[in-house]
Formats: structure tokens, C-alpha cells, sequence
């Protein structure tokens, strides 16, 4: 017995930031009451600080909001989540703090709380569990299926030895695609600017001259980084309603395919609502997964999956107005409800709801909320500016006012589905980026000052379908809702962040276990077993020692935090694989004790 404990078992985690923080907090809380002993060796694999990592980190700037109120920010389970492990509740951003829960907190704030978060865990494990921190990059994993794994380390001659692997590493760097490699090659030639798709914290934005006029193509969270950055970062500031600028701001020309930025956060909650919750899941939930999983010929996301989502989504809106607006409608709910889940979507479903709903305001279209600039034209730059301002202000008042409370029910239905879709594994990126674009949306403050920019000519809008050419020496920008017109510059900006693909990663070690024969999806994730994230392999294969998870996998959940009381796909996920490892360990501990 001495001699098979005189080996400590050994496992390394690539990435210490929330994910690899969130695991670290599931197995100190699955061995919490465990009267077995547990000696082990957990080495977090990060050049950056464990807890707050990349993302997170104290070290970028304090103008940066975290996207959601500091009440919807949790990294502890409760009695919603639906785990085998033992539920360790804990304190929201905001109660950990001591801040109003309606505060959107700086980035620096939500890095203490996680460093905060880690220490606890690190605290809550047994005392034969050791915790190391590698502040270094992973460049490999090698060894046998049903050997001890070796994880090379960056200027380190020996590798660290481990029983079991889990690669946690977040969002990634990518290499150039087709498309921004001509375009970077181009600025090259040519003397521009180029800034590919990044995290916008870290890119160097001193190439942006004051005055330049610059091109930005994304409309989303990136983007809203890079407006504060270039704006309050270069010494502007607001007074009311109106930006006096400092005089070192570019002038931004922004659009993307939709033309618009993303719906704002709704600004009040159930409570200032008033009524009761839609009861979600009712036409995706685990049986209709567990059907689409089990279909012999697959399943297509439009044909199959789509109709659901809409018809959850539908549902989840027309509850919320029949319940607690029903002054607005003209049909009782029970006869509504009876007959809207027997209508297939199409004809029958739209002449159910015309029926029922006079307003078409209080109706739910949501290809016309994906498509907000169809059809909608311009006869010049200056008109296009005045009605995307109209635009973002009906946003902005629509969500802080409660009479449009279907949209929170709506928000809580893209909850849920998120939830139960990510079993599906690979679904594409269109429904990730549909589900930000209504759920995920920037603070409304930051649409206040993006009007405000605006409105000082610092942020000029391009419009819907927004092109790209790169001729004549410059950078060209063209979009639909003002036909003909042309935007030049010579500076382009890529406000995205890089597709989590193994085959451009600039990860090395996820690049070199692809080529080693681990499994990709369609769209260039590492496929895992949804079960407990377990990378899969070329012949169907679970490897019985490596574990994946976050935004690189198929098995990527809303986020590595969470709202609370919403059953987190996260947490859950997260509690899966430390089982797993644990239930591994334990067992080669047996096997070994045994020999």
C-alpha cells in the first residue's frame, strides 16, 4: 500500500482562467466530503494570473465594462443547476464586492472576483491535492492512450508528466484566413493599417492616427471596446448627452452585415416587470434533443433544429403578453396556448397570431429582427446617420421600459434553448451570433455614448451588407441602405474576435493534436464527448486521458460564468469532467494499490 501511494498521481490543466478555475471549483466540491484520501499533483498551465487569466487580468485598461450587471454574474452553482455533484453555492460579483447589482463593473472588478474565486477553491481542496501554477505557455501533449501523459512547456527541457489532461485554454489567437491575409498583405504594399480579427484589449491601436478616417467592419462587442479605447482612452469625455472629443480620436466608419449594433441590455428586471415566468422548456427541451440525437440520418440545423428554436422563442413571448398584457390581445391564453402548439410554423401559425395579437408591434418576427435594415434605403450618408441614430434610440427605449416586457421572456427563452442546443454539439456559428446579437448585447450606457459619438461625427455608420474591397491604394467600404455610396480609407479594422478553428489556432499544442489525429467539427472545433468533454478521435474514439472544454470545442457552453438560477450548460459541463477525472483517478489509484 505505501509503495503505490509513494507515486502521487498528477494532473494538468491548460488554462487557468475561468473555465480551468471553474473545474478546479467542482473538484474541490466533489471531494469535499470524501473520506478517501486523494494525493495529487494539479499543475494550472497559464502565462497568465490563475483566476482572472487572459480575459480578466488586472493589466488592461479600467474603461472596460464586463457586458453584464454585476447580478448576473456568478461563478458558484445553486439549486437550479442539474449536476451529480454536491451544490456549493456562493456570492454573485456584486454581493462578493459589496457593489449595486444593477452596475456593469469594470473588467479589473470581475479579475478580483475570479482571483477570489480560484483561492477559494485552491482552499477547499483535500490536503493531499497540491496546486502548482505554470506561468508559461503549453506547446504539446504527448504519450500513450493508457499511459502518462507528457505536456511540454514552453523553455522548460522536460516535460510535466500527467495522468490526465484537461485543456481549458479559452478563446484563442488564429492565423490570417484567405481573405485577411490579402487584405493584410494589401496594407503591406500599400503603406495601410490592417488590424485582423483580435481581442481588442490587446491590439496595438497606435497606428489609428487622430482624424484618420478608419474602417470597422463588426458591430458587435469588439467593437464597442475599440469606440471606448479610441475615444475616452485618447482623454475624450461625455457631459449629458454630448462627447467633447480631445482631438486624437480617428473618425470611425462602422457596419457589418445586420448594419446595426447589438439589441441593448434590457434595463429592468422581473420584478419591475411584475407576472410570472414562461415555463421553459416547452417545445425544446431534453426529449426533443434526446429525438434529434437519435435520428439515424442526422439532423439539419434550418430543417430540424430551427423550427424548434422559434417555436420556443414564440412561445416564451406570446406567455409574457397574454399574461401580463392582455389588454393587448384578443383571444384567451388557454384557447391561444391550444391552438399555437398544434400550428406548424408558416401560414397557420402567422393567421393564429394576426388574429390574436392586433398590433403588429406586440408580435414576435424574429427574421425581421435578424434583419432589422431590410428593405430600408437611404438617398444619402447623412440620412442613413439620422435614422440609424432613430434606430438605436427606439432600441434603447423599447428595452428599459417594462410595457415590452415579452422581450425579457424572449431573453429567458434564448436561455434555455442555449441550454439544451449545445447537446447537439456542432451546430455552426449563425445561431452563436444570433443569440448575442438579442441576448448578449452591450450595456445601455454604452448605445448613449455611441449616440453620442455619433452625433460629434467621431462614429459615422456604413449600413447593412457592409463590403470590403481593397483598390486603388486604399480601402474601400460599400453597404446597401445607402446605394452607391462609398466609404475610403486607409485603415481597416477587424472588431471580431478570431473563429475558435484547430486548423488556423495559434495554439500549438491544440494544432498538433489535431494533426495527431483528434477529431474537428465541421466548422473547425475539437470534438469531444458531450457526456464529460473527453476529445474524441478520427475513429470515434474517446481518449481515456485528455478532456476539452470552452469556446474550441463542440461542447461550448454560453460562457465560462453565468447568470444565477438559470441551470448553467457551463457548470454543468464543468462538474461532468471533474467527475470523470476524479472517477479515473480514483480508479487507477485502485489498479495501482492492487498490483
Amino acid at each position: 500500500m505505501s509503495a503505490a501511494r509513494s507515486v502521487r498521481q498528477s494532473l494538468v490543466i491548460v488554462g487557468a482562467g475561468p473555465r480551468g478555475t471553474g473545474v478546479l471549483e467542482r473538484i474541490a466540491a466533489n471531494t469535499r466530503d470524501d473520506a478517501r484520501s486523494l494525493e495529487l499533483d494539479v499543475h494550472l498551465v497559464d502565462p497568465y494570473p490563475p483566476g482572472p487569466g487572459r480575459i480578466w487580468r488586472r493589466e488592461q485598461s479600467p474603461l472596460l465594462w464586463m457586458n453584464s450587471q454585476a447580478q448576473d454574474v456568478t461563478m458558484y452553482t445553486d439549486d437550479t443547476v442539474q449536476v451529480d455533484g454536491p451544490v456549493l453555492p456562493g456570492p454573485a460579483l456584486h454581493e462578493w464586492a459589496g457593489i449595486d447589482g444593477r452596475v456593469f463593473a469594470d473588467r479589473r472588478s470581475q479579475g478580483g472576483y475570479l482571483r477570489w474565486v480560484y483561492e477559494k477553491a485552491v482552499a477547499g481542496l483535500p490536503d493531499g491535492v497540491v496546486v502548482h501554477h505554470h506561468a508559461r505557455k503549453a506547446l504539446r501533449v504527448g504519450g500513450p492512450r493508457h499511459g502518462r501523459q507528457q505536456v511540454w512547456l514552453e523553455d522548460r527541457p522536460r516535460p510535466l508528466l500527467a495522468d490526465v489532461v484537461i485543456l481549458a485554454q479559452g478563446h484563442l489567437d488564429a492565423e490570417l484566413d484567405a481573405e485577411q491575409g490579402a487584405l493584410s498583405a494589401y496594407a503591406e504594399r500599400h503603406g495601410l493599417v490592417h488590424l485582423p480579427p483580435d481581442f481588442t484589449a490587446d491590439t496595438d491601436l497606435s497606428a489609428l492616427a487622430p482624424g484618420q478616417d478608419v474602417l470597422v467592419r463588426g458591430f458587435g462587442l469588439a467593437f464597442v471596446d475599440l469606440m471606448v479605447l479610441l475615444t475616452e482612452g485618447r482623454g475624450g469625455r461625455y457631459e449629458g448627452d454630448r462627447y467633447l472629443p480631445s482631438g486624437r480620436e480617428p473618425v470611425l466608419h462602422v457596419g457589418s452585415r445586420r448594419g446595426v449594433p447589438y439589441h441593448s441590455k434590457i434595463g429592468y428586471d422581473w420584478d419591475a416587470a411584475a407576472g410570472e415566468r414562461p415555463p421553459l422548456p416547452r417545445f425544446l427541451g431534453p426529449a426533443q434533443i434526446d429525438e434529434l440525437l437519435a435520428r439515424q440520418g442526422g439532423f439539419g440545423f434550418l430543417a430540424d433544429v430551427w423550427p424548434l428554436i422559434d417555436k420556443e422563442l414564440g412561445y416564451a413571448h406570446y406567455h409574457r403578453l397574454f399574461t401580463a398584457h392582455p389588454e393587448r390581445t384578443a383571444m384567451a391564453w388557454a384557447h391561444f396556448e391550444e391552438k399555437y402548439a398544434a400550428a406548424p410554423l408558416g401560414a397557420e401559425l402567422h393567421a393564429l397570431v394576426t388574429s390574436a395579437v392586433p398590433d403588429p408591434a406586440d408580435r414576435l418576427d424574429l427574421a425581421a429582427l435578424d434583419h432589422p435594415l431590410d428593405g430600408v434605403r437611404h438617398t444619402s450618408y447623412e440620412e442613413l446617420q439620422e435614422g440609424l441614430r432613430g434606430h438605436i434610440t427606439a432600441d434603447l427605449e423599447r428595452r428599459h421600459d417594462p410595457a415590452h416586457s415579452p422581450d425579457l421572456a424572449v431573453f429567458l427563452g434564448l436561455l434555455s434553448v442555449y441550454g439544451q442546443v449545445m447537446r447537439l454539439g456542432d451546430i455552426g456559428t449563425w445561431w452563436h451570433g444570433f443569440f448575442s446579437y438579442l441576448a448578449s448585447g452591450p450595456p445601455g450606457p454604452r448605445l448613449r455614448q455611441l449616440l453620442a459619438l455619433s452625433r460629434a461625427g467621431v462614429v459615422k455608420f456604413v449600413g447593412a451588407d457592409m463590403r470590403i474591397s481593397a483598390e486603388g491604394g486604399v480601402f474601400r467600404a460599400t453597404g446597401v441602405t445607402v446605394p452607391g455610396h462609398v466609404v475610403e480609407a486607409r485603415a481597416l479594422v477587424e472588431a471580431r474576435l478570431p473563429q475558435p478553428t484547430l486548423a488556423r489556432t495559434r495554439d500549438r499544442l491544440l494544432r498538433e493534436l489535431h494533426e495527431d489525429g483528434a477529431q474537428s467539427t465541421p466548422a473547425g472545433l475539437l470534438a469531444v464527448d458531450p457526456d464529460d468533454g473527453r476529445v474524441l478521435y478520427g475513429d470515434g474514439s474517446a481518449h481515456p486521458r485528455r478532456f476539452a472544454l470552452g469556446p474550441h470545442t463542440n461542447a461550448r457552453g454560453a460562457g465560462a460564468f453565468t447568470r444565477p438560477r438559470t441551470n448553467s450548460p457551463s457548470f454543468r459541463q464543468n462538474d461532468a469532467t471533474a467527475r470523470a477525472v476524479l472517477a479515473f483517478l480514483r480508479d487507477l489509484s485502485c489498479r495501482a494499490t492492487a498490483a
